[in-house]
C-alpha cells in the first residue's frame, strides 16, 4: 500500500479519519483524504532517533538552550486541513501555548522532520512539502531511510532552498537545531 488520495465528493473531514482502519493512517490536507500505511520500524526509527536526540537540549533539558516544544506526529489542525501529523515537528515556544489536554495544535510548526519510505515518498514530496511551504514552516529535514541521507531545507521566498545534505556516518548538525549533533550511522538499520 502506498499514500493516496481517497475520492470522496466533498471535502474530508475528522469523521473520515475516525472511519479508517487502524492499520491506515490518514491526514487531510485542503480538504483532501491523503491516506497510507502506519510507519514500519526504519522509519519510526530514524524518527525516534532524531526526536530523541533533538527534543532533550531543546525541550526538557535544564541545560540545553530549550525554548521549544517537540513532538511525535502531533495532531495539527489548520484552516482547510483538519489533521495534519508530520513525523517529528517543532515550535518555538514563543508562538505556541500548549493546547488544553483535548484540544489540537493549531499553529502551523516553524520545524518539521519528515521521514521518506517507499510508501509516502512521492506524497511527503509532492504534496506535504509543498503544503509546508505555504503553511509558513521555515526549516523541514528529510531524512531518505533508504539513500541514508538527510536533506536540510529553509524557507527562503515561500521556497524550499536546499541548505545541507548529511550522509552515511555523518554527524547531522543544522539548524535551527545546531547544538543537537546527531550521528546518522545508527539510523540506518542493516538491509536484510
Amino acid at each position: 500500500m502506498t499514500s493516496r488520495a481517497v475520492p470522496l465528493d466533498r471535502p474530508a473531514t475528522y469523521a473520515d479519519l475516525e472511519a479508517l482502519p487502524e492499520h491506515v493512517k490518514g491526514e487531510i490536507i485542503d480538504g483532501a483524504l491523503y491516506t497510507q500505511p502506519r510507519p514500519r520500524m526504519r522509519h519510526s526509527r530514524a524518527g525516534g532517533r532524531v526526536f530523541g536526540r533533538i527534543q532533550g537540549p531543546y525541550d526538557f533539558d535544564a541545560d540545553g538552550p530549550g525554548g521549544w516544544w517537540i513532538l511525535i506526529e502531533p495532531g495539527i489542525e489548520l484552516p482547510d486541513s483538519p489533521e495534519i501529523a508530520p513525523d517529528v515537528a517543532g515550535w518555538r515556544r514563543e508562538r505556541l501555548t500548549p493546547p488544553r489536554s483535548r484540544e489540537a495544535i493549531r499553529v502551523a510548526p516553524n520545524w518539521v522532520c519528515e521521514v521518506l519510505s517507499p510508501s509516502n515518498r512521492a506524497y511527503d514530496r509532492k504534496v506535504k512539502f509543498p503544503y509546508y511551504a505555504r503553511i509558513g514552516v521555515s526549516h523541514l529535514w528529510v531524512v531518505d531511510t533508504e539513500a541514508h541521507t538527510v536533506e536540510i531545507k529553509k524557507l527562503i521566498d515561500g521556497r524550499w532552498t536546499e541548505i545541507a545534505v548529511f550522509a552515511d556516518d555523518d554527524v547531522l548538525c543544522a539548524e535551527p537545531f545546531e547544538a543537537a549533533p546527531i550521528p546518522l550511522a545508527p539510523i540506518w538499520l542493516p538491509e536484510t
